[in-house]
């Protein structure tokens, strides 16, 4: 069963954000939040079994299932690869989330969070494709896919594999296009090559792109005064061909307003609006970077096995992208097979032979403190 593009909103609440008070979900705040959704004629809603320490699902029954008919909205959660240890895990965390959201299926059903390495390996132990494929056949699950943050490598690897898979959720904005570590301009053009829907995350940046620096938000609300700067970035990614449904963490009834306000008259960029994102893009970007060109000369010789050019291009990614807790997971996926930057004994054989002649050691121990 294909997924009907024309019955997907544009516009998804992602349940992973949720307002809080005293430190819990405000159930009734979000009661107001999934009403104004609804009413915008919008409905789908995106949790996760890890969300809100494991509430959001929790709080998707109380908020939605239990006040909506079923047929009046779409679901989707995900199986978290962490949490499996043995066989029987998969489906006793699969039935645990058809009871905390109260439901008898998922409209759409995600393996969470694939990535080069520990996550991917685990769905491929547990043979967890063949799994959802066997749920959508007994109706518990609508339509299956998985959300991404690995290679363009692996994610053609999967695809190869799994032709079977009938959507993917990538993160994508238009600061990531070249992301060296999220590579999302990449994910965007193999999805696209196949036909396949895509589900947008993090269109904001989780927040990043709906506040900058005064000089930088001029140039939005020269051109556009009347609209947000965050509708800028939902703007863009909801102008690219082969986008299904963009999420968005909503924390607040203002945020949910403007994005609707955003998707309810929905205009696609123009030319001239796309130039400015390329400028502002291009601002963001153009922060000092380490200009190591990944020759490797310096890895050879290395006595401490540390892969120096792709420390630096985690410090790059970083120095543009300070949140970036990917950043952070490839570096400590990368410290598993090679050195850490704290390593160096500043024995100066890398600065030796580095061509861009990089003050190596200098810049090891910036990364030192960064990441370890």
């Amino acid at each position: 069963m294909s997924i009907d593009l024309s019955v997907m909103p544009k516009l998804g609440f992602g349940l992973m954000r949720l307002p809080e008070k005293d430190g819990v979900i405000d159930h009734e705040h979000v009661c107001r939040m999934v009403d104004k959704y609804m009413e915008a004629g919008m409905n789908y809603f995106d949790t996760a079994y890890v969300y809100h320490g494991g509430k959001s699902e929790v709080a998707a029954r109380e908020a939605l299932v239990k006040r909506y008919p079923r047929e009046s909205f779409m679901i989707a959660t995900k199986l978290p690869a962490w949490e499996i240890r043995k066989p029987e895990d998969v489906d006793r965390l699969f039935n645990e989330q058809l009871e905390r959201a109260g439901v008898d299926y998922f409209d759409l059903y995600l393996l969470h969070s694939i990535e080069d390495g520990s996550n991917y390996d685990t769905y491929v132990k547990y043979d967890c494709f063949s799994w959802g494929m066997k749920m959508k056949e007994e109706g518990k699950i609508r339509h299956f896919g998985f959300s991404f943050h690995g290679s363009p490598e692996l994610l053609v690897e999967i695809l190869d594999k799994h032709p079977e898979v009938e959507f993917v959720q990538i993160q994508l904005n238009y600061l990531d296009r070249t992301n060296p570590v999220v590579r999302s301009q990449r994910l965007y053009e193999i999805l696209r090559d196949r036909n396949i829907p895509i589900i947008v995350m993090e269109p904001v940046r989780g927040g990043m792109l709906a506040s900058m620096a005064p000089e930088i938000e001029a140039k939005f609300k020269s051109a556009r005064p009347d609209k947000s700067v965050a509708s800028w970035a939902l703007r863009f990614v909801g102008s690219l061909p082969g986008v299904m449904t963009i999420l968005s963490g909503m924390s607040n009834e203002e945020q949910m307003e403007d994005n609707i306000g955003t998707f309810k008259n929905f205009e696609p960029m123009s030319d001239e609006e796309l130039k400015i994102v390329d400028e502002v893009t291009e601002e963001i970007l153009g922060i000092p970077q380490i200009g190591c060109t990944a020759c490797k000369y310096c890895c050879d010789g290395c006595p401490m096995k540390i892969s120096i050019p792709d420390v630096f291009r985690t410090i790059n990614t970083l120095r543009r992208y300070p949140d970036d807790w990917r950043s952070k997971n490839f570096y400590s996926g990368l410290t598993q097979r090679s050195g850490k930057a704290s390593d160096c004994i500043a024995c100066g054989q890398c600065e030796r032979v580095c061509p861009q002649h990089l003050p190596i050691i200098e810049l090891m121990k910036e990364a030192a403190e960064i990441l370890d």
